[in-house]
């Protein structure tokens, strides 16, 4: 589908979903965000639903500022994937062992490493710029300067909610890698952190809405947010890249005689702040549950755990903000998914994946998701598929 054009206060919005389809209160949160004075574009992704102050599943750009809200608080979170060279063929008829030695390997939930991973350690992972990256954490928010160990200790850790490891198969049968993570509770703290500055500030009193409030280019704030936003995005990358390091030995020790190999790993952000070029301005583009899809990028568009991904190409569409979405995205919140679902429907939704099936993740149901393969065909002029991937193992926190 191409997109089509709501009205806004001072920009249209641009929805690549059906806006008869969204909830009142996500539409809310897009019209109230087309009021900024400082936006420039907004485009709305076919995941789009009801997030905090901004929604997820919208490209926000604007020109001289940023509104944290609309970046998420997990700074930085977003997918990797790599292929290997393992086949189905390959793969056990039982898969629980597999499941239980990634679960070993990658602490889950609020779990960390009993101590800080070594990349140097690790096959295969570059070690350039870890020392740099480090020394760089002396010049973030004192707010969050007492969390170094923890931090520390979580890099390399899943975490709770959406996030999952997963191994998958695609459509000619290889074996895929993917995760779904982020800046974990250091990103978290930063951003609230920095909303709450933001909140403060004189410019911000007038706003309809309190979360949208901004940063503004050329002052103290907004260098002391750019900084500590930059360096989460960095962490999640890094975080990303230990976990996918660590995931890669389980699979290397788990099929020895196989003698795995992995092709480059596609990894991309979708919550985050890129600065960007369009119409002749320097925008600072805001991606809230939404990936870059400029031509020829790759991307990674996870379905829900029982339903499989995508990895795509972007088409590079500047309507767009050469942007896609970032998954299925909910159709419910995780009390009404929580209410309306069984343990027994879990199971039912999730047969063949061997994943956890317990009330603790009821939540994560499948049901409570949009159909992924729907939320693909609204955004054929954005992206194009490369591979479908079906997950055969999923690891959640």
């Amino acid at each position: 589908m191409t997109y089509t054009e709501v009205p806004g206060a001072h920009v249209p919005i641009r929805m690549w979903a059906d806006p008869a389809t969204v909830e009142g209160v996500a539409m809310q949160q897009l019209r109230n965000v087309a009021t900024l004075p400082w936006i420039k574009g907004l485009a709305v992704m076919p995941d789009v639903h009801y997030g905090k102050g901004a929604t997820v599943g919208s490209v926000i750009a604007m020109r001289g500022a940023v509104c944290p809200a609309a970046v998420g608080v997990d700074i930085g979170c977003g997918m990797s994937a790599v292929k290997t060279s393992l086949t189905d063929r390959d793969l056990p008829d039982d898969l629980s062992r597999l499941r239980s030695k990634i679960e070993q390997a990658i602490p889950v939930g609020r779990g960390m490493h009993d101590a800080p991973v070594d990349p140097g350690k690790l096959y295969g992972l570059p070690t350039a710029g870890w020392d740099d990256f480090w020394s760089r954490f002396d010049h973030v928010a004192d707010a969050v300067k007492f969390r170094q160990d923890r931090a520390t200790k979580q890099m390399g850790t899943l975490g709770g909610g959406n996030h999952f490891v997963e191994v998958c198969v695609d459509g000619e049968g290889a074996v895929w890698l993917m995760l779904h993570s982020g800046s974990r509770n250091i990103g978290k703290e930063l951003a609230e952190h920095h909303i709450g500055e933001a909140q403060k500030l004189p410019h911000n009193q007038g706003l309809v809405d309190r979360d949208l409030a901004v940063f503004v280019s050329d002052t103290p704030q907004m260098a002391a947010y750019r900084n500590d936003l930059f360096w989460a995005q960095e962490y999640a990358k890094r975080n990303r890249s230990i976990m996918m390091a660590l995931l890669q030995e389980v699979l290397r020790r788990e099929f020895r005689k196989a003698r795995v190999t992995f092709d480059d790993v596609i990894s991309c952000h979708h919550n985050y702040v890129s600065e960007e070029r369009y119409d002749g301005m320097d925008l600072l583009v805001t991606r809230k549950g939404a990936i870059r899809a400029g031509a020829g990028e790759y991307g990674i568009i996870p379905g829900s755990m029982g339903t499989g991904s995508y990895i795509v190409r972007g088409l590079g569409n500047a309507a767009s903000f050469n942007s896609a979405s970032h998954g299925a995205g909910r159709k419910m919140s995780r009390n009404a998914a929580k209410k309306r679902f069984s343990t027994q429907d879990l199971e039912e939704q999730t047969r063949g994946v061997e994943c956890r099936k317990d009330s603790g993740v009821v939540d994560e149901i499948p049901g409570a998701y949009k159909p992924i393969e729907k939320v693909i065909d609204q955004q054929r002029d954005l992206v194009e598929v490369v591979a479908k991937l079906k997950q055969v193992v999923c690891v959640k926190g």
